[in-house]
């Protein structure tokens, strides 16, 4: 009997990942290629989209040519990966802009201007402070107005390479609704594009991508793109839901209050709520659609690439060194506080924000500013959960479920239980992102309950940290103050 798989592409920031499932989500492979970049000028960090298209090809090539009898079985192919930028493509899909995401801060000012003039209309309607595709198309257009004139349509990743494996007509690229939130344009009660918006902001709605479920086939693989990675003609293409919505997925995240903390490059935390509801006092969380609710959602950014920085540039390369060092020292590292946010802070929005240590003194070793890092991203996510709970009017579930890298890390899943006074549950297990795309794939060629033993056998390997309740008074403690010292010390950002 044919056996059926499913291919699940993730283009993420740093690699871009392909993994096989069959209908159990039993992962037949995942293999990656790096996402290169490029900076031409202060604050600049561009993927070119030909150059990320090439590499999709690659390790497409990569997965299929490590198993060609299965890979003659696949039924389709999904996708997942980063959830806001923006990208300015042509009538024949050339890339006028290049992938420009939050780590290319050149529009920050254009964001600023939107806070202050739009804010209250775009939280009101799209879920977020921080929006990137309104301000970024606003940017490019001042900045670079011949370019902009070329442009088509403003597309995500995953609806260029879609369209680009695909080969239709540029005014029928696409977007899926869990990445409405982030373009700053949309209604997302709704899971429209706000006409509202759009003219306020002064940006032509003609030029943005139709809307579709995640799990819709949007087009087919095309003959030249098939022969170029060994795969048969025709294959369906369906548009798949950002990474922090397809590993919400992966996890199992389905029922109100559920937590779930990606510790990944872009540390995320995500709270299952079933309406959208904007917290106008503190900002700390965004709403993401989500494709059986909506979710509160957290994220900061760089918050993995930062401690991969550090341990590159003060340590010897090893996470598994420098964290049992750390792990041996007390809550507060002997009075030594951080503000880990080197890539800024999202949720509340602050483009003036940067990462600082306080307190040092000769007592304290790269160990203890490796874990001061760790502590304050479980302070960030720590204030958003009060926040969520603030809002929403109850407790969220007492369970937080940690997955991606991170998750491996047993100081950082005990940190966090610590912090927030709940049980992480830690699984280090697969990879949920691609497992939830895969999900989302097969639901969308009529298989719906695909992957749901893996979801399942997943939680029965999970690893439980349970907060140390000696821990919890000196960590309330401290999270108020990283509050107070991270807003307070705006000013002194701004000054630099």
């Amino acid at each position: 009997m044919k056996r059926m798989w499913m291919m699940a592409v993730d283009l993420g920031t740093s690699y871009i990942k392909i993994g096989i499932y069959d209908r159990d989500g039993a992962s037949l492979c995942i293999v990656q290629e790096p996402a290169g970049s490029y900076s031409d000028e202060t604050g600049a960090y561009v993927q070119s989209g030909e150059m990320l298209y090439e590499t999709v090809l690659r390790c497409m090539r990569k997965a299929v040519g490590a198993y060609p009898q299965q890979a003659s079985e696949i039924e389709a192919i999904v996708f997942t990966g980063q959830m806001a930028g923006f990208m300015g493509v042509g009538k024949n899909w050339e890339d006028i802009t290049g992938w420009s995401c939050s780590l290319d801060t050149r529009y920050l000012g254009w964001a600023e201007k939107i806070r202050s003039e739009s804010g209250e209309l775009i939280g009101g309607l799209c879920g977020t402070s921080a929006p990137l595709m309104a301000p970024k198309i606003l940017w490019f257009s001042q900045a670079f107005p011949e370019k902009a004139k070329k442009i088509e349509k403003y597309v995500m990743l995953n609806g260029y390479i879609l369209g680009r494996l695909g080969g239709i007509p540029v005014e029928e690229a696409a977007i899926d609704p869990s990445l409405l939130t982030w373009s700053g344009l949309a209604d997302i009660r709704k899971g429209e594009w706000s006409a509202a918006i759009s003219e306020a902001l002064g940006i032509d709605a003609g030029k943005l991508p139709r809307i579709v479920p995640s799990d819709h086939i949007c087009a087919f693989l095309t003959d030249k793109a098939a022969k170029a990675v060994g795969l048969r003609t025709g294959i369906p293409l369906v548009i798949g839901a950002g990474d922090k919505v397809a590993g919400c997925t992966g996890a199992g995240l389905k029922e109100e209050g559920e937590m779930v903390f990606e510790a990944s490059s872009y540390g995320a935390l995500s709270c299952f709520v079933s309406d959208f509801i904007k917290n106008r006092i503190h900002d700390e969380y965004d709403c993401l659609i989500h494709p059986d609710g909506y979710l509160a959602h957290k994220y900061i950014p760089g918050s993995g690439i930062t401690l991969k920085w550090f341990i590159d540039s003060f340590g010897d390369g090893s996470f598994e060194k420098m964290e049992k060092l750390a792990e041996s020292l007390p809550p507060g590292c002997a009075g030594l506080m951080a503000i880990g946010l080197l890539g800024g802070s999202a949720m509340p929005f602050d483009s003036s924000q940067k990462g600082m240590w306080m307190g040092a003194g000769y007592v304290h070793k790269p160990e203890h500013f490796y874990r001061a890092l760790l502590e304050s991203f479980c302070y960030d996510i720590a204030l958003s959960i009060d926040s969520i709970e603030e809002t929403y009017g109850s407790r969220p579930s007492g369970r937080i479920l940690m997955i991606g890298g991170g998750a491996q890390s047993g100081i950082w899943g005990q940190m966090l239980a610590d912090v927030t006074g709940r049980c992480v549950r830690r699984r280090n297990a697969g990879n949920t992102t691609l497992l939830g795309a895969a999900a989302i794939g097969y639901r969308g060629i009529g298989m719906a309950d695909s992957c749901e033993a893996a979801i399942e056998e997943g939680k029965e390997r999970e690893v439980i940290c349970k907060p140390n309740a000696e821990n919890a008074p000196e960590y309330e403690v401290f999270k108020k103050r990283y509050a107070r010292y991270r807003s307070g010390l705006h000013e002194y950002f701004a000054g630099l």
